[in-house]
């Protein structure tokens, strides 16, 4: 045949493909080890309004769970002051201030766990350790913790999704 002694062209030579990144690598644009902690600003808010998210829809559903038995239009309006008086006083502000704190970062990554400042994390154990030490203690009636932990529970949830509303809000 024509081509049995003609000279081949070379094949390109192809380079070894490195390993695909993972989900979180990818996700959060990482290059290297280090950068695997750190994430995006809206990531910061994302992570903000899942843990306030959670803790709230956890200390609601306590809340909810003790409320049979003590559903009285008084405890309702209670219930209904202490989200306010937390909205208003406590958590209303720390998303505005959180919020403002994380885009005004000038860095577009930051490392994961700056979603809060040490004050609110301080703020965050000190309210988890009142709250468990109060209930296993048995001196908060029932009644106490319906009316206190569905507030103080849907308030949190507030908070929570008011995060994740600025994230969507860019």
């Amino acid at each position: 045949g024509a081509g049995a002694g003609a000279p081949q062209a070379a094949l390109p030579l192809r380079r070894a493909r490195e390993p695909a990144p993972c989900f979180v690598h990818k996700m959060n644009n990482v290059h290297n080890e280090e950068e695997l902690t750190m994430v995006k600003k809206e990531t910061l808010l994302l992570l903000a309004g899942l843990v306030w998210g959670a803790a709230g829809f956890n200390i609601l559903r306590i809340g909810l769970l003790a409320y049979p038995g003590h559903v009285t239009l008084w405890n309702l309006a209670l219930s209904a002051l202490v989200f306010g008086l937390f909205q208003g006083m406590v958590f209303g502000r720390l998303v505005q201030r959180h919020t403002a704190r994380i885009r005004g970062y000038g860095s577009e990554r930051k490392w994961f766990w700056q979603f809060f400042d040490g004050k609110s994390f301080l703020i965050m154990v000190f309210m988890m350790a009142f709250g468990i030490g109060l209930r296993a203690s048995g001196l908060a009636p029932e009644g106490f913790i319906a009316v206190f932990y569905t507030g103080l529970g849907a308030s949190l949830l507030t908070a929570g999704l008011r995060f994740l509303l600025a994230v969507s809000r860019g």
